[in-house]
């Protein structure tokens, strides 16, 4: 059975603010990656383990996706079959706060 995907406020909000900040140069840009982002996640739904352990926080219940330069990061709940995508974070912002 799939899981249900289910994208957090702030990480609704990281994905404007990206969105934002690439528009002010190149609104197709913006565009483009906002959509990728989004379009990411999806395969969550099928596959809940597909990304990798967040390496500094080594919870197997906290994952994440890479669509270089951002990581999408995740929880998967197993139970509820719920993944909660947590933030999607710039690479070079450094670590990310999930």
């Amino acid at each position: 059975m799939d899981y249900k995907v289910i994208i957090s406020p702030r990480a609704i909000l990281d994905l404007e603010e990206i969105v934002r900040y690439i528009a002010d140069n190149n609104p197709l840009a913006a565009a483009r990656v906002g959509y990728a982002l989004i379009e990411k996640t999806k395969v969550l739904g099928s596959f809940p383990e597909v990304g990798r352990v967040v390496p500094e926080f080594d919870n197997p219940v906290l994952r994440e996706l890479i669509l270089p330069p951002y990581r999408i990061v995740y929880r998967v709940d197993p139970v509820r079959k719920v993944i909660g995508v947590a933030r999607f974070w710039h690479a070079a912002r450094g670590r990310p706060k999930a």
